[in-house]
């Protein structure tokens, strides 16, 4: 396929793996109101994460970050872009810019609470949602920035945050009681990323135990990030007589049910996050225990939480040495990561950057 030089990637809204490539709602040639700056999308990350917001799209909003055609969304993605054209005088062509962008080859921003290390994207239609995800980083004042880790930044930025604060909720909540800590979907990014924390500072608190495919869980264990790593089909291995705390970024209804009925009253409580099986994804309806309660990460950024996740992170990139990065380029390499997401057949120990 021959990709234009401006191009939108769709998703149908109803239907996940309807998707369409077309031409760019926003081109080279797009007006500029004053304030406003066209921004060129570069390298993105591509994760199981971003499946999640299409999954959910409409409990949370995200459909509503990037406008498309009726029936149709454009699925948001966390990378680069750089500035083509500007009608601000505080943001220079040229500059790159950290953030949440749609799956496009250009948006437009417009440019507000412009900071020497970030600014805010103050469009109409994205006033009332999260404000986290209308912040964007200006890469050149940013401490965090690494040119040879661009990719490993670009893939988890957004997923670590989410474990960070993940890991300080659970801290301030004394784990609920609980003395192990199971996460679903164990292979995932962001889980690997609690993992990794909890098993660093919080060993006695609690034991770190994975859930996870028959298929992933060699590769689980060789992270050295779990105490203890079961497929879903030994979930009777899981001991029923300790007090526990499930993080489920799975949303397998199934696989969620089977955990809930086996620790039975030694759950202590239950956090959905992702929805890597997005397929199976059910209600929460007659399960014992502790209901599920969705885990929104802006709900719980404190301040000062930018400069305190930063030497976290850069110690899990340290470890990482399992992770090797996938670049792609054009639309049918994107569509062929998309999908192979949305099949749950992809490497865990592969990490996607794109770009259009």
């Amino acid at each position: 396929m021959t990709t234009p030089d401006a191009v939108d990637f769709l998703v149908d809204r109803r239907d996940l793996r309807r998707t369409r490539v077309v031409p760019g709602g926003h081109t080279p040639a797009t007006p500029l109101e004053p304030g406003q700056v066209l921004v060129r999308v570069g390298r993105f990350a591509m994760t199981a994460n971003n499946i999640t917001y299409g999954a959910i799209g409409d409990l949370i909003g995200y459909w509503q970050f990037f406008p498309a055609p009726e029936g149709w969304g454009r699925i948001p993605v966390w990378g680069f872009a750089e500035v083509v054209r500007s009608r601000h005088d505080a943001v220079p062509v040229g500059e790159r810019l950290y953030g949440y962008f749609p799956m496009s080859t250009y948006l437009v921003l417009a440019a507000d609470r412009v900071a020497p290390g970030s600014l805010v994207d103050a469009s109409a239609h994205r006033a009332a949602l999260p404000p986290i995800y209308n912040q964007y980083v200006r890469v050149a004042a940013d401490p965090g920035y690494d040119p040879g880790l661009e990719g490993q930044i670009a893939i988890f930025r957004p997923l670590f945050a989410t474990a960070f604060l993940l890991d300080q909720f659970l801290a301030r909540e004394s784990f609920f009681g609980a003395r192990n800590v199971i996460l679903l979907s164990a292979s995932s990014k962001t889980a690997l990323g609690l993992a990794f924390l909890l098993r660093r500072d919080r060993r006695e608190q609690c034991r770190v135990i994975g859930l996870t495919s028959a298929a992933n869980a060699a590769f689980v264990r060789a992270t050295g990030y779990y105490d203890d790593v079961y497929s879903y089909g030994e979930t009777g291995s899981l001991a029923a007589d300790v007090p526990s705390v499930i993080v489920d970024f799975a949303g397998n209804a199934q696989v969620l049910g089977a955990v809930h009925r086996h620790l039975g009253a030694s759950l202590r409580y239950s956090c959905r996050v992702g929805v890597t099986h997005w397929e199976r994804m059910g209600g929460d309806e007659g399960l014992p225990g502790p209901a599920p309660v969705l885990f929104f990460a802006p709900d719980h950024m404190r301040e000062g939480f930018p400069s305190r996740i930063g030497a976290a992170m850069q110690a899990f990139l340290a470890s990482a040495s399992w992770l090797r990065l996938v670049d792609g380029r054009g639309a049918d390499d994107l569509a062929r990561v998309y999908h192979s997401l949305l099949d749950g057949k992809v490497n865990p120990a592969e990490g996607y950057v794109l770009s259009l």
